[in-house]
């Protein structure tokens, strides 16, 4: 019996220096994976999970939205309303192409921010991965759909891009609800993508 107790012993503290150790390489590979994490994939997440945050954008707005989708170089939201319901049905629904690079900030809740950090579960979509801020636009463009972009500056414009070509697009400028008429257009600009924080559209306008 004292040998068998002895050897207990030991397999007890054998066991528990094993975990121990187990957990410190645990600990350290989640270290690793988490350093190697780009904010892509967190953005992915949240995405697959029409999550609701708040924007933060280089202009200085705070945007309430449900994260939809994943570009290039873009996120597609829906707006919210204050209560926290999606904007995204109904009478002036909207939804919102928002540059990454217009991006200064995520607001979000603790469950949020740590779900984000597995990407074990998110849905991924290559082809649209793949569309960049440009080539949305010149489908915008080609269908001729209105829009109300705002700028860094702090500049609101509403109109119908007329062409999006490499890094700007030219937009003829005329009032919500009226149509791209000549007598309609008020004036022409063209913006560069890089000045661009949101481009809001009918609801179902957007990839």
């Amino acid at each position: 019996m004292h040998w068998d107790r002895l050897f207990e012993d030991l397999e007890g503290q054998l066991a528990s220096d094993w975990e121990a150790e187990r957990a410190v390489l645990d600990a350290e590979s989640e270290r690793l994976r988490i350093a190697r994490l780009d904010l892509r994939v967190r953005l992915r997440t949240m995405c697959s999970a029409g999550t609701d945050v708040t924007l933060d954008l280089v202009n200085g707005r705070r945007l309430p939205v449900t994260l939809q989708a994943l570009g290039a170089d873009w996120l597609a939201v829906a707006s919210r309303d204050t209560g926290g319901a999606s904007r995204t049905t109904g009478a002036g629904a909207s939804a919102l192409l928002i540059p990454l690079n217009a991006v200064a900030g995520i607001a979000t809740d603790h469950g949020t921010i740590l779900a984000s950090l597995d990407d074990s579960a998110c849905d991924a979509h290559p082809l649209r991965e793949r569309m960049t801020l440009g080539f949305v636009l010149r489908d915008l463009a080609r269908r001729r759909v209105p829009v109300h972009v705002s700028l860094h500056t702090g500049d609101d414009a509403h109109g119908t891009i007329d062409r999006a070509a490499a890094d700007h697009l030219d937009l003829a400028l005329h009032d919500p609800g009226q149509a791209r008429l000549a007598g309609a257009v008020q004036g022409f600009r063209i913006i560069p993508f890089a000045t661009l924080t949101a481009v809001r559209t009918p609801g179902d306008q957007l990839p």
